[in-house]
């Protein structure tokens, strides 16, 4: 087991690297934007910049065109906020996204969803592709192109699900380290969890044992420190005994329980705007890594102490977070 202090030390760093998104970041961005022939969204940047700043500390932004703009006449603020992600993705990230994967917006209860597949040439959420590059990228904020506005009324198509779910639990037979999981959960900003995995491998009995783990983000950590008494206790609620795919996950029923490695702390399953969510959270990442034993899923937020969270009470807690941010 990991000692209280070592986690504490782990999340107190995390803490203190965390600032809020800079204005001359969104200003920089305004500029680049303009000068490429976005100047509808650059000066939109230029009015919203305060708001935009005043609770986060990272954003993604999907910009239509001028000519999009001069289409579709004036934006409407809802239709805005559809098009500003409250996270920061890299392109590498967005075309890793499995199909169907959400991507949380401003816009109070509503997502984008990824109707591409890994080995389309283009992502496209809602079904509007994206530009490879991102027209600003600093590593705290990324702004990518798309040829039109998204669809505020954009209907998913279902997703085929799977025949059965297989999980796979228990016990195996070789060893597997953690190494290229951890590799993996740094270079996608889950630093945190990474370390804690480091100081597990003897604990886990050096990866024997089928494994799901739930990752939140570092910045998901450093803005809920105050909550955590407990901290061991956070990491083994992110992980369960068994290997659970997305599409698995998907196709669990409203109310499965699933059981943690924090001994009494369970999962559920809810299903609410369109969105899986477990204990309340949503899946941002999913099969961010995953090998014959070990899965993992990136996280929006931190499974909290309380075990079960309603769809009601998600619901209400994602129309918070995005109104904060305008």
């Amino acid at each position: 087991m990991a000692s209280p202090l070592l986690v504490s030390l782990i999340l107190f760093s995390l803490f203190s690297l965390s600032s809020p998104l800079p204005s001359v970041t969104v200003l920089n961005a305004a500029e680049i934007l303009s000068d490429n022939g976005f100047v509808s969204m650059a000066l939109t940047l230029e009015l919203i910049a305060e708001s935009l700043l005043s609770q986060t500390n990272s954003m993604t932004i999907f910009t239509p065109s001028d000519t999009a703009f001069v289409q579709s006449g004036q934006p409407s603020l809802s239709l805005l906020q559809f098009h500003f992600s409250p996270l920061y993705s890299s392109p590498e990230s967005l075309k890793s996204l499995a199909l169907g994967t959400k991507i949380p917006t401003m816009l109070a209860g509503r997502s984008l969803t990824v109707t591409s597949s890994r080995s389309d040439s283009k992502v496209s959420l809602n079904g509007v592709k994206i530009s490879n590059s991102p027209l600003y990228d600093d590593g705290s904020l990324a702004v990518f192109g798309i040829e039109k506005f998204f669809n505020l009324i954009f209907q998913v198509p279902p997703l085929t699900p799977s025949p059965s779910a297989k999980f796979r639990c228990g016990p195996l037979t070789f060893k597997n380290p953690f190494s290229e999981a951890i590799k993996t959960l740094r270079s996608n900003g889950y630093s945190s969890m990474a370390l804690f995995l480091e100081s597990q491998i003897i604990g886990f009995n050096n990866g024997q044992s089928m494994m799901t783990i739930f990752a939140p983000s570092d910045d998901a950590l450093a803005t809920r420190i105050d909550n955590f008494t407990d901290y061991p206790s956070l990491y083994f609620r992110q992980i369960l005994p068994c290997r659970i795919l997305w599409n698995d996950l998907a196709n669990l029923e409203e109310g499965t329980e699933l059981s943690t490695y924090s001994e009494g702390y369970e999962l559920y399953i809810a299903k609410s705007s369109g969105m899986l969510r477990i204990n309340g959270v949503a899946v941002f990442y999913p099969n961010m890594y995953l090998n014959e034993w070990l899965v993992i899923h990136g996280l929006l937020d931190v499974f909290s102490a309380a075990e079960r969270i309603s769809a009601e009470e998600s619901d209400s807690e994602m129309h918070g977070m995005a109104m904060d941010h305008w």
